[in-house]
C-alpha cells in the first residue's frame, strides 16, 4: 500500500513540475474552463457532453460521450501580466512599483473515455486545477526606508521589505478517474475520485519572519510538494432533444501539509483545494446553434490559508500565536467565496467547421483590506471573453483552437504597513490582465 501511494505521489509531483509556474489566476485561481471546446464557450460545460473532461466539469456527462480521446498539444500558452505598486508612504520611503516576470507558460491537458456498455462509461481526466505565480524583481525600496525596521541589513528591498526577488509559485494537477452510469435513456449520474498533487515555493518574505510560528520554515525554502484526495459527483439529463441540464459538486480536496512552509500557511502548512459546485443548462436553439449557461460557486473562505483575513497578523503582534503565520488560525490571503457566470455560444457552420464564443464573469475574491499580502497572488480578474473553433478532418479527427482575453482589473487599498508606522496615505494597487491561446487534437475511438 505504501509503495502504491508513493508511486501515485511521484506521478502527481511530476505532473505539478510540468505545470510549475502556471499562473492560472482567472476565476480566483481556478481556470475559467476545462477542455478546449468548453474554454471557447467561456467555460460553460456542465450540461454538455462534448469531450472527455467530465472529471473536471461533470462526471455524469461521460455516459453520453462515446469512446473518445482528447489531448492538449502543448495545450495552452498562457500570458498573465501582473503589476503591484505602493504610493503615499512619504518619509517612510516605501513607495515602489514592480511587474512580475515570466509571463508565458505551457499548460497541458488530457482526457479519455470508454463506453464499457451502452449505459456504463469509464474515463480519466487530467487537468491543471489552477495556481498562482508571481516573480517580482527586488530593489524597488532603498535601504534608507522603514523596511529597515522589519528587516535590517539589506542594501535594498523588494515591495514587501524582503531581500532579493519576491513571489510565490503554486501549481496543482488533478487526476480524475470517472465512472458514469446512464440509469435512464436520457439521464445519468457520475462520480470522479480526485487525486491531487501540488507544488509550492515562496521567496523574498524575510520581513514577515517575526510574524511566523516557524521562521525556519517560512520563505526561500525551495519547492515543496503535497498530495491529497477528494471526490466530484454529478448529474446529467436531456429533458428534451434540444434541452439538457447538469449539476456537479466537488468536495474540498484534503491535502498533506507543505512541511517546508509550515511557518507560512495556516494550520502548519495546510493548503487544501476548496469545495466548489456548478449547475448548467444547454439549449440547441436551432439545428446549428447551441447556447449554454453555467453558474459556479467556489468556496475559498473554507480553506484557512486562503480565506483567513490578513489582518489576523495584528493579533499575532498582540501575542495571539494562533493568528501568526502558520498558526492554527493563522493569517491568510483573505479571499472571499466567488460566484462565476459562464455564457457560451456554439455554431456549426458546416460539417467541417464549428465556431464558438463565450463570456465568463467572476467575483473578485480580494478585498481592499487584504491588498498587501495579495501582492503575492493578485487574482483580481473578473471579466473574460473567449473565442474558439473546431475543424473536423476527413478522417474524423478534430483540431480545436481557443483564445481568451481577460480584461485588466485592479484593487486598491490601504497598506498593511500603516499598522506599523507608515502614514495613513500609504496605499497599494494590484492589477492583472491575461491572454491565452490553446490547441488540442481529439478523435473518436
Amino acid at each position: 500500500m505504501r509503495r502504491q501511494r508513493n508511486t501515485l505521489a511521484t506521478a502527481l509531483t511530476l505532473g505539478c513540475a510540468c505545470l510549475s509556474g502556471a499562473a492560472l489566476a482567472t476565476d480566483g485561481y481556478f481556470q475559467e474552463g476545462y477542455g478546449m471546446k468548453n474554454k471557447g464557450m467561456g467555460g460553460a460545460a456542465t450540461a454538455r457532453a462534448v469531450d472527455a473532461f467530465g472529471g473536471a466539469n461533470n462526471p455524469a456527462s461521460m455516459a453520453f460521450l462515446g469512446n473518445r480521446l482528447d489531448v492538449g498539444l502543448g495545450a495552452m500558452v498562457f500570458s498573465p501580466i501582473r503589476e503591484s505598486s505602493r504610493f503615499g508612504s512619504g518619509p517612510a520611503g516605501l513607495d515602489g512599483t514592480a511587474e512580475s516576470d515570466r509571463n508565458f507558460f505551457l499548460v497541458p491537458e488530457f482526457g479519455v473515455n470508454w463506453m464499457f456498455s451502452p449505459t456504463l462509461a469509464l474515463g480519466v481526466t487530467v487537468y491543471g486545477n489552477g495556481g498562482m505565480n508571481t516573480d517580482y524583481p527586488g530593489g524597488q525600496i532603498p535601504a534608507a526606508s522603514a523596511c529597515a525596521f522589519f528587516n535590517p541589513g539589506p542594501s535594498s528591498y523588494n515591495l514587501l521589505c524582503g531581500e532579493g526577488r519576491l513571489g510565490v509559485d503554486l501549481a496543482q494537477v488533478i487526476i480524475a478517474p470517472t465512472l458514469a452510469y446512464k440509469f435512464h435513456p436520457n439521464h445519468s449520474i457520475g462520480v470522479a475520485p480526485l487525486l491531487a498533487g501540488q507544488r509550492f515555493a515562496a521567496k523574498g518574505l524575510q520581513a514577515f519572519a517575526p510574524f511566523s510560528t516557524d521562521p525556519a520554515h517560512f520563505t526561500n525554502r525551495g519547492h515543496d510538494t503535497s498530495v491529497g484526495a477528494g471526490v466530484r459527483v454529478g448529474y446529467f439529463g436531456r429533458l428534451t432533444p434540444s434541452f439538457s441540464v447538469g449539476a456537479a459538486y466537488s468536495t474540498k480536496i484534503y491535502m498533506d501539509e507543505f512541511d517546508k512552509y509550515k511557518g507560512l500557511f495556516a494550520e502548519q502548512g495546510d493548503f487544501d483545494i476548496p469545495e466548489n459546485y456548478n449547475v448548467g443548462i444547454a439549449w440547441q436553439a436551432t439545428p446549428k446553434l447551441t447556447i449554454a449557461f453555467d453558474y459556479q460557486r467556489i468556496n475559498y473562505s473554507d480553506v484557512k490559508s486562503v480565506g483567513n483575513p490578513s489582518s489576523l497578523l495584528l493579533g499575532c503582534v498582540g501575542g495571539n500565536l494562533s493568528n501568526c503565520l502558520g498558526g492554527s488560525n493563522g493569517a491568510g490571503f483573505g479571499w472571499q467565496d466567488v460566484n462565476v457566470f459562464k455564457l457560451g455560444f456554439e455554431y456549426q457552420y458546416n460539417p467541417r467547421w464549428t465556431f464558438r464564443a463565450g463570456y465568463n464573469r467572476s467575483d473578485n475574491p480580494i478585498r481592499a483590506e487584504d491588498v498587501t499580502i495579495n501582492i503575492l497572488a493578485p487574482g483580481v480578474i473578473r471579466d473574460h471573453v473567449t473565442l474558439g473553433a473546431t475543424y473536423t478532418t476527413p478522417t474524423g479527427g478534430e483540431w480545436t483552437f481557443f483564445y481568451m482575453h481577460a480584461f485588466n482589473h485592479g484593487v486598491t487599498g490601504q497598506s498593511m504597513f500603516t499598522s506599523f508606522g507608515a502614514p495613513p496615505t500609504t496605499t497599494e494597487t494590484i492589477k492583472m490582465h491575461q491572454n491565452s491561446v490553446g490547441i488540442a487534437y481529439s478523435w473518436k475511438m
